[in-house]
């Protein structure tokens, strides 16, 4: 009874400090990924979409591969079709979801393509509801479609005249942008291939097609900040963000830290609007209402996860 007694507290301290530490790889992944958008603001400014997603791309395919020679976890060999899925999860997560959301950076407001990209929590729900057996559906159902009407506010911006500001090409890609991360969501977890071997090939296939992109436009080769900004996009919400929420998921499980993914938006729009971009009072709105239900949904996730 007395070695049971000295379990017990022990087996409390250690998921305790598992839960504190999967809390704040959570946090880094965050802080991480909140950047993005404005740093990729800075960057668009004097520089092409391809010259950004190159060094983008090389800067994370270094941190993955840096990742993947200092890891010891064996992995069981796959057939050619476990590892050509793996490879297509990966390319569509990586490749799909960063390209699509910088041509939308570079086509439209960045703030609006900000928070149009991270709708994604939102199509999961609705990818829940449709494949699986939800617990609470209607409550998922209402908070994906409060969540869409916001994306329909934070388009239209309370302006008259016309739905659109940007250019139609950068509503569609921060659309498409969102459906790959979504699908890089709902497949990542029915595959055992770890985060490093997942993306490490991705990364460099990225890195290949941008400099085929780059050596099409041409471009003079970024020297000082510029360079350093463009491969910390890659090494740091890139390559370490993904890592650190990688192991921050190892650590806890999707439940209880999934919610706190759903903070990067909060973060990233209020650096934004530090920074000089301004949404009008419909955006506003809007904006929250796509905030919120990602929110909504990171609970029930969480809840049901934790249930189960």
């Amino acid at each position: 009874m007395v070695e049971q007694q000295h379990r017990v507290p022990c087996r409390l301290f250690r998921q305790g400090s598992g839960s504190i530490s999967a809390l704040v790889f959570a946090a880094g992944a965050v802080a991480l990924w909140s950047t993005n958008a404005l740093v990729g603001k800075s960057l668009l400014a004097s520089h092409p979409v391809s010259q950004i997603q190159f060094l983008q791309f090389a800067g994370a395919a270094l941190v993955f591969a840096a990742i993947r020679l200092m890891s010891r976890e064996r992995v069981a060999p796959v057939t050619a079709g476990a590892a050509l899925i793996s490879l297509s999860i990966g390319f569509i997560g990586l490749v799909g979801t960063m390209v699509l959301q910088y041509i939308a950076f570079a086509s439209m407001p960045v703030i609006e393509a900000n928070l149009m990209a991270y709708t994604w929590p939102l199509m999961v729900a609705a990818a829940v509801i449709a494949l699986e057996n939800p617990r609470r559906p209607a409550l998922l159902g209402l908070a994906a479609v409060v969540g869409f009407i916001g994306v329909a506010l934070v388009i239209s911006g309370g302006r008259n005249q016309s739905w659109f500001e940007g250019d139609l090409v950068g509503y569609l890609a921060a659309f498409g942008s969102a459906l790959c991360m979504a699908f890089y969501s709902i497949m990542v977890g029915r595959v055992a291939t770890p985060a490093d071997r997942l993306l490490l090939p991705s990364s460099l296939i990225g890195v290949a097609l941008m400099f085929l992109w780059c050596a099409r436009d041409g471009f003079t080769w970024p020297v000082g900040a510029d360079l350093a900004l463009g491969l910390y996009l890659g090494a740091g919400p890139m390559g370490l963000g993904d890592y650190f929420w990688s192991r921050a998921l190892k650590l806890e499980g999707s439940g209880r830290v999934a919610v706190v993914a759903y903070l990067t938006p909060i973060a990233s729009t209020l650096l934004l609007t530090l920074s000089g971009e301004r949404l009008t009072v419909t955006a506003i709105v809007g904006a929250i209402l796509v905030i919120g239900s990602c929110v909504a949904v990171g609970v029930e996730r969480s809840e049901v996860e934790n249930h189960v």
